[in-house]
């Protein structure tokens, strides 16, 4: 145990196994990290949640370091106990063993992802210590998450209960009352993945200190197998199966050019129409979904990683491991994934299906192409999104965000006057959010 160990808390809906995506998997990295490290971490999450929408339990398991503590906790009566939370934004007939387990934690940081589920955003009020949520994805600005509009398109301007109800879902009336604006009177700040995260939520109303945290990967496993013998230059897609991930948009795409193949990694409930969409197509292969150390060789093997997401993505960690194998990425112009690309190289960028299939010709055709390309990717990795680097920097935040609480130095409005405001080094944005064109305070 290190001299200045903290007590770490890490509360959100979903936990891996009972997890679907990258706030899950962002909190078990990060939980397991902080305990390699000497730190003493507790996991709070809904396995209730995870198993109503996944219709039954998770099939794998997961491994966590000895020195953390995870607390599933299941909600009583099934949907019937977690529609109250999803209703009123409060933590209902799971928030007795919530708070108890916050409140008597002494815990030095909480720290929040998505708790739509768990205890809603009256689950920001238990507890005591260093408040931090992370914008892993849109929930406290979006009843979707994901602001993907009637599944078909980004969302530019809300209407949010015919998009929640064409979605099968109920409205939320508690957002309207402005529950989840009282957010910022208990989180001491938020951290977003990517500039483009904190302008939607600051945009759409969310009030309070940002911080631009990137997320990490952690440096892939130099040996693995994935049983995939490719034997043929290909371009890979690693993620879920869903719309609005856009794995359709790459399928005709690639059918088309019968020198190189697409190989997909992953499930989801799109997967059915995407085989039919790639027909009998000898280059298009499906190999469901993968372990990491089975994904490590085939990013490595890539000429290059496809990203098409269609959505407002928060981060890219697929582009984060594709940039940890040395592999260029090739992502659509939307969101987080054209911020990584254009700040840190390591891929091309395209806004159409035209650009998508020039880019994939360049990158089958073009070795020096390829190969400065990987090496913008792994300097990326190394400088910005290494397990190592994010951890300094987060420990570094975490310090001194504790000191000025402690102190009783206000955080909102500590660096108004800078004009490039920072907190432990990262940039960091501190005036209520523009509206009608004013300019935000931080970087742009």
């Amino acid at each position: 145990m290190v001299d200045d160990a903290l007590r770490f808390c890490l509360v959100g809906t979903f936990y891996p196994p009972y997890n679907f995506g990258g706030d899950g998997i962002y909190a078990h990295r990060l939980a397991n990290a902080l305990a390699q490290r000497g730190h003493r971490v507790t996991v709070i999450h809904s396995p209730s949640a995870y198993e109503l929408l996944a219709g039954g339990p998770p099939r794998e398991g997961y491994d966590d370091d000895p020195r953390v503590t995870v607390h599933g906790l299941r909600t009583p009566l099934g949907i019937l106990g977690l529609l109250p939370v999803h209703q009123t934004g409060r933590a209902a007939l799971q928030g007795a063993a919530l708070r108890r387990l916050l409140d008597g934690g002494s815990f030095d940081v909480i720290h929040y992802n998505n708790v739509s589920l768990l205890g809603g955003v009256e689950a920001f009020r238990f507890g005591r210590g260093l408040k931090l949520c992370t914008l892993s994805d849109h929930w406290l600005v979006c009843p979707m998450h994901t602001l993907w509009k009637f599944d078909r398109e980004v969302c530019t301007r809300p209407t949010c209960y015919r998009c929640t109800l064409a979605g099968g879902r109920p409205p939320q009336l508690w957002r309207d009352a402005g529950v989840a604006r009282a957010a910022p009177r208990w989180i001491d700040a938020f951290l977003g993945p990517s500039l483009f995260t904190i302008r939607q939520h600051r945009t759409r109303g969310l009030e309070g200190t940002f911080v631009h945290l990137p997320q990490f990967q952690r440096a892939l496993p130099e040996r693995g197998e994935s049983g995939i013998r490719a034997g043929r230059p290909y371009f890979l897609y690693a993620g879920r199966l869903e719309k609005l991930k856009g794995v359709q948009t790459a399928i005709p795409m690639l059918r088309s050019r019968p020198d190189v193949d697409l190989l997909i990694a992953g499930s989801g409930s799109m997967e059915a129409e995407l085989r039919a969409l790639a027909g009998t197509a000898p280059n298009v292969r499906f190999l469901g979904s993968l372990a990491q150390s089975e994904l490590a060789p085939l990013y490595r093997g890539a000429l290059a990683t496809i990203v098409p997401s269609l959505c407002y993505e928060t981060f890219g960690l697929v582009v984060a491991e594709s940039f940890a194998a040395g592999t260029p990425v090739i992502v659509h112009a939307q969101g987080a994934l054209d911020e990584i690309v254009r700040t840190h190289g390591g891929g091309l960028i395209y806004r159409d299906a035209g650009e998508l299939g020039q880019a994939v010709d360049a990158l089958a055709s073009d070795a020096p192409l390829r190969e400065r390309l990987a090496g913008e990717a792994r300097a990326a990795f190394e400088r910005e999104f290494s397990e190592r680097v994010h951890l300094d920097r987060y420990l570094a935040l975490v310090r001194e965000l504790i000191a000025r609480k402690r102190a009783g130095h206000p955080l909102a409005r500590a660096h108004h006057e800078e004009l490039e405001p920072r907190l432990a080094g990262r940039p960091v944005f501190v005036e209520p959010p523009a509206r009608g064109g004013a300019r935000e305070s931080g970087p742009a």
